[in-house]
């Protein structure tokens, strides 16, 4: 599989440890950044990371910032890409049978690196459950609605 990784200054040592087992288990990972940990803007890295899947290049996308908050508010503004925010386990496989999520965030603060690779298996190996698509379709109707940017 192709799958892009992204994530900020506060997830380095998270994304390199998801790329190295990505690539250690065959998938072609795109590095999206950042190498380091000077401070950057996580939808300067993370809405690339995203367009890849948009635009056909990668099938998939890991977006890690501390929280995982900022990473999945970005993915989700990017059209055709839904992301999910997951926490543990349970809700990185919910991601994929559920939501059919392009894209998994994680906060890097949040959890601890053997975790984070264990979430991503989960997603990568969960399978959409069809019968959720009319969901994913009521969400696509609303693809470009605008809303206040002071709600």
């Amino acid at each position: 599989m192709h799958i892009a990784v992204a994530g900020d200054h506060s997830a380095v040592a998270h994304t390199r440890a998801i790329i190295a087992h990505l690539a250690k288990l065959g998938h072609k990972v795109q590095d999206f950044g950042t190498a380091t940990e000077t401070s950057c803007d996580y939808p300067d890295i993370a809405a690339p990371a995203c367009e890849s899947v948009a635009a056909g290049k990668n099938e998939r996308v890991i977006l890690v910032c501390g929280t995982g908050i900022g990473v999945s508010m970005i993915a989700n503004k990017i059209k055709g890409v839904r992301c999910a925010l997951a926490h543990n386990l349970f809700t990185a496989q919910m991601a994929r049978e559920h939501n059919n999520a392009h894209a998994l965030a994680l906060g890097a603060r949040i959890v601890d690196i053997p975790t984070a690779l264990a979430m991503v298996d989960v997603y990568l190996n969960s399978t959409f459950e069809a019968r959720h698509q009319r969901r994913l379709d009521k969400i696509a109707t609303h693809e470009g609605c605008s809303l206040p940017t002071n709600p």
